[in-house]
């Protein structure tokens, strides 16, 4: 295994030394790699590969480790040579492991700090919730590998302590602890006070400070007082500790006081290069120590284990403040070769047939081959279910509550694979009733002591075929589990259909991680709710602006905002039919909580004209009055129609006529100008039904939220537009108040429209 460790340290170095110094690069820029952060890892990862895994396991391994992941694929007969050769170029090995990207297997993507960690943490689960509903996830332990620095990040820390994590034992965390990050070697990295945080949240915690060799010496004459010496030294002195000569090492090593003296006597009955080992001998680099501890790991709760690293183990960088990106010389990778045994002519030379590596490595690729999974069908998602315009007032919110209870009653295979997700918000964001019918997802089930009270409208029933799973508050863990929860169709063959459901004021806190979650292929809906200035007296603290955009710029989603409840209804089912599929994608639903008349739906009664409707809705945009000489086009999308069709009533008693186009998806819109225009490949059929080059006026645009989401509706036609929204903060106080406040009123549409319809002189 030390020999397998070597040509993998090797490999990772060698992958990335042929991307910045061998391929040609016409373009001068810099490729990089990470040449030091792989060589902390590789001893880590070789003992886990070829010793502590099995098939069922999954590892999201650091991002600047790729290279050590594609070494082993490689030895493992999992990646093609020719791809040793194309890390960070076009088409070949990604620069941070992508499930979607990477030619050879990778388990879960990562590349943005703290959200690779926290994945195997839903991941498993996202595997107990399908098995223990559908079966066939069999079991398995989630790794995370990641580095020391990466626990700045808030993420980690959120998904640590929230209560749906501590009884999750197959999570283990592997933390590269080498001491530096990005730009230089952390002063106090506080190791005990990161084991005791680990700690309190229930999580077994192990150490791997010192190697063999190290802990040999301290049983020596001088050996407790060199375990004091090195125990107590500030990550900096160590570090530069590792850059001296075994000479200097005998002279600074020692320090001061009454220590000194036993440790140097210690130091002078050793040759130079155990010196120089010994001081390099940490846990993390100790294959025995290694497989010591992945075999006490305690599958009844989470695991960290805190692995002692040099950053740059075994290079002539090792353990430099600047050596992150340092890339090796050509001498030295000469040198490199020589020390461990390969040959830089013949960089990528594997072990000889018959050989004790070759054999581990064949014995190993064997015992991590996975069986295909034979994948389920996600289930026919009804397109209508047929409800009648609701009577009387309401919203888009109520809607979603609403739409899931009679898509249990209507489509019970369909709902069967829904399960919602939220962080803390369910009964505020109307997932009461289905909750009450579907129950809340528990490990085990536990005792709802308020069953009995007349009072309780939201029961709370957990229980292990529950289809709800309620978090903290953090939204960062609500779109973790989603992108997992997203992503079984794939890992596992059994789709589900998740929901997570948030206030959309807090939608730009959880888009980076869920962003990243779906470019790792997980597919869920996310909602937004409520939304915008029309929870007014909220006020500022609790809007959002931007959130309507966000469709048309984040890949792999549809954003949907309806303005009614049948247009929520139909959204939503589109939305459900696109998950759990190789060619599906995510959708994000903005909805609201303003009251408005459903009457003005105008939905039509006869069959034929409801379903062109219907294809309308969740294609983008249907209109909702046209004029019999139109002189101005009203765009309005969401809660703010009564004030577009009041407006449109007010220009025609001044005899401008006002088409109003509803709009519901600004991102399907933009799509079919694209492809109009020979951009994409997606259908234009919407922009002439519903922007009819015959009927092109000048535009008005109208939304609760930022006015450039619409505003290239103008393009369709090329037409004048006024772009009216909200683009600053809010304040607290009554619809109407805040709504003249930001513009957004009936006076101002009409104002906009008369300047455009009957512009000055």
């Amino acid at each position: 295994m030390e020999s397998v460790e070597r040509r993998v340290r090797w490999l990772s170095t060698a992958i990335i030394d042929h991307a910045n110094r061998v391929r040609p690069n016409p373009s001068g820029m810099k490729v990089g790699g990470h040449q030091a952060s792989c060589a902390s890892m590789t001893s880590i990862m070789t003992a886990l590969w070829f010793h502590g895994l099995t098939a069922q396991d999954r590892v999201s391994v650091k991002p600047h480790a790729s290279p050590v992941l594609h070494a082993i694929n490689y030895l493992l007969g999992t990646l093609d040579a020719s791809y040793l050769t194309t890390l960070r170029s076009f088409g070949g090995l990604q620069s941070y492991p992508s499930r979607a990207k990477d030619p050879d297997p990778v388990d879960y993507s990562t590349g943005s700090v703290g959200i690779g960690a926290t994945a195997p943490v839903w991941g498993a689960l996202a595997r107990r919730y399908v098995d223990g509903h559908f079966g066939g996830a069999q079991s398995g332990r989630q790794f995370s590998l990641l580095g020391d620095a990466e626990l700045d990040e808030g993420a980690i820390w959120e998904a640590v302590r929230d209560p749906m994590v501590e009884g999750l034992g197959e999570v283990v965390w592997i933390v590269d602890l080498n001491r530096q990050s990005l730009d230089r070697v952390v002063p106090g990295m506080a190791a005990d006070r990161l084991r005791a945080m680990f700690a309190a949240a229930g999580w077994q915690v192990m150490t791997l400070k010192y190697g063999r060799l190290l802990e040999e010496l301290f049983t020596r004459p001088g050996g407790t007082e060199l375990r004091t010496r090195i125990d107590a030294m500030a990550n900096p002195e160590y570090q530069r500790l590792l850059r001296c000569t075994a000479g200097e090492l005998r002279e600074r090593l020692p320090g001061s006081g009454s220590i000194a003296q036993p440790i140097a006597g210690l130091l002078a009955d050793l040759d130079d290069p155990t010196l120089l080992a010994a001081l390099r001998n940490l846990g993390g680099h100790d294959l025995s120590a290694l497989l010591g501890a992945y075999e006490a790991i305690d599958d009844t709760r989470p695991t960290v284990i805190f692995a002692y690293t040099v950053k740059g183990w075994g290079l002539p960088t090792e353990g430099h403040p600047q050596n992150h990106s340092a890339v090796l010389t050509a001498d030295q990778m000469r040198q490199l070769a020589s020390t461990l045994g390969t040959d830089l002519d013949d960089p990528w030379r594997t072990f000889p047939h018959g050989s004790a590596e070759a054999a581990l490595c064949a014995d190993t690729a064997e015992r991590l081959r996975r069986h295909r999974c034979e994948a389920v069908p996600p289930p026919a998602v009804p397109k209508d279910l047929g409800r009648p315009t609701p009577a009387g007032t309401g919203n888009t919110q109520q809607a979603l509550g609403r739409t899931l209870l009679d898509l249990s009653r209507q489509a019970p295979q369909a709902a069967s694979r829904i399960v919602t997700v939220s962080p803390d918000v369910s009964s505020t964001t109307n997932l009461g009733g289905w909750m009450n019918k579907a129950g809340v997802w528990s490990f085990t089930e536990r005792t709802d002591w308020f069953a009995d009270d007349a009072e309780t409208l939201l029961h709370w029933r957990e229980k292990p075929d529950g289809q709800h799973i309620e978090l903290g508050i953090a939204e960062t863990n609500l779109v973790g589990v989603l992108g997992e929860l997203g992503a079984t169709w794939s890992r596992w063959g059994q789709p589900l259909l998740p929901i997570g459901v948030v206030y959309d004021p807090f939608v730009n806190r959880a888009l980076e991680p869920w962003s990243f979650g779906i470019y790792a292929g997980g597919q869920s809906i996310l909602v937004g709710t409520p939304s915008g200035v029309s929870l007014a007296p909220e006020g500022g603290a609790h809007q959002s602006i931007t959130t309507p955009s966000l469709g048309i710029e984040q890949p792999g989603c549809v954003s949907y905002e309806p303005a009614f409840a049948i247009d929520t209804e139909w959204c939503l089912l589109a939305a459900l039919g696109n998950l759990g599929k190789p060619e599906g994608s995510s959708a994000y639903l903005r909805l609201s909580t303003r009251p408005v008349d459903q009457s003005l739906a105008a939905v039509p009664t006869d069959p034929a004209a409801r379903e062109r409707r219907r294809r309308q809705v969740v294609a983008g945009a249907y209109v909702l009055r046209r004029a019999e000489r139109p002189a101005i086009t009203l765009a309005v999308m969401g809660a703010m129609v009564p004030e577009a069709l009041a407006a449109a009533a007010r220009l025609a008693g001044l005899g401008v006529g006002a088409d109003v186009i509803c709009v519901t998806s600004p991102d399907l819109l933009a799509r079919a100008l694209q492809g109009r225009r020979g951009l994409g490949d997606d259908p234009s059929w919407i922009l002439g039904q519903v922007f009819p080059a015959e009927r092109s006026t000048p535009l008005v645009t109208l939304l609760d939220g930022h006015p450039h989401t619409l505003a290239f509706l103008a393009t369709v036609n090329n037409v004048p537009v006024t772009t009216l929204g909200v683009s600053r903060f809010g304040q607290s106080g009554a619809p109407d108040d805040v709504y003249r406040y930001h513009g957004i009123d009936a006076d101002s549409v009409v104002a906009a429209a008369l300047d455009l319809a009957d512009p000055p002189p």
